[in-house]
């Protein structure tokens, strides 16, 4: 069976201060059929780190490149279904992502998360969950809610920081990206994709050679999708064993890759 894609992108994620700020927390590693993951520095500039403004327009660059791309993100790519229930919202991601951004204007300059929880702008107050409310993926993979804020490990900022990020970059791809599995379980060979992972799967499986903690978790991330792609069972993962109702409900919060 051949590989499916021809680079593998991890990143480890952020939503700390703002999105122009250089943060030490994001970091992306990219590698090929060939070669195993490197680390892939922020454009020349003043700043060391990259920011989530800059990974977003890189990640643009990249999944529309010709090479087909499996991009893997570390924070949630949606919410549990009682929060579309509460807010009386259409079971449409792309509706979702518009509706977000509203509310959580994070990827504004100068907009840190907890400014919109505070209420200093936007208006998180009208679209707010509960950490008691967790999707499918999470309790099957032991992850805490995108609402859990305020606890070590938490995802919930880096989740509201980088789903208006999620809809940039989906705008200006078009039908380059396939979203999964938000755009069907399936992707259409040669087609590039973005998924959410969860790097504390697979972190441990690979000796860190002096990474620290947020270069293993974007090294690692970048590593299984290509290890797992070239051995055939990548596929299984992207068709985890769900029942009809739980993979309709999936279809609306999302999935973590690696969880079958």
């Amino acid at each position: 069976m051949s590989a499916a894609f021809e680079r593998y992108i991890g990143i480890d994620y952020s939503g700390a201060e703002t999105c122009e700020s250089s943060l030490k927390g994001l970091r992306v590693y990219m590698a090929d059929q060939v070669r195993e993951p490197r680390e892939v520095p922020p454009s020349p500039s003043p700043r060391k780190n990259w920011s989530r403004k800059e990974i977003a327009h890189w990640l643009v660059e990249r999944l529309s490149e010709g090479p087909p791309t499996l991009a893997g993100i570390d924070h949630g790519f949606s919410f549990p279904l009682r929060y579309f229930e509460k807010y009386d919202l259409p079971h449409d991601w792309s509706a979702f992502l518009d509706d977000f951004q509203r509310h959580w204007p994070t990827d504004e300059d100068s907009t840190y998360v907890d400014f919109v929880r505070e209420g200093e702008c936007g208006s998180g107050v009208a679209r707010c969950g509960n950490s008691r409310w967790r999707r499918i993926t999470e309790v099957r993979a032991g992850a805490k809610s995108v609402f859990h804020f305020d606890v070590p490990g938490s995802v919930a900022k880096s989740t509201h920081a980088g789903i208006p990020w999620l809809r940039f970059i989906r705008l200006r791809t078009r039908d380059r990206v396939h979203f999964w599995p938000f755009d069907g379980w399936k992707v259409p060979p040669g087609k590039s994709a973005a998924v959410e992972v969860y790097p504390a799967l697979w972190s441990h499986s690979f000796p860190p050679d002096g990474r620290d903690t947020h270069e293993q978790d974007a090294y690692a991330t970048a590593e299984w999708l290509r290890r797992s792609d070239l051995d055939g069972s990548l596929e299984r993962f992207f068709n985890p064993s769900l029942t009809d109702h739980e993979r309709k409900v999936a279809e609306i919060e999302g999935w973590i890759l690696g969880i079958a």
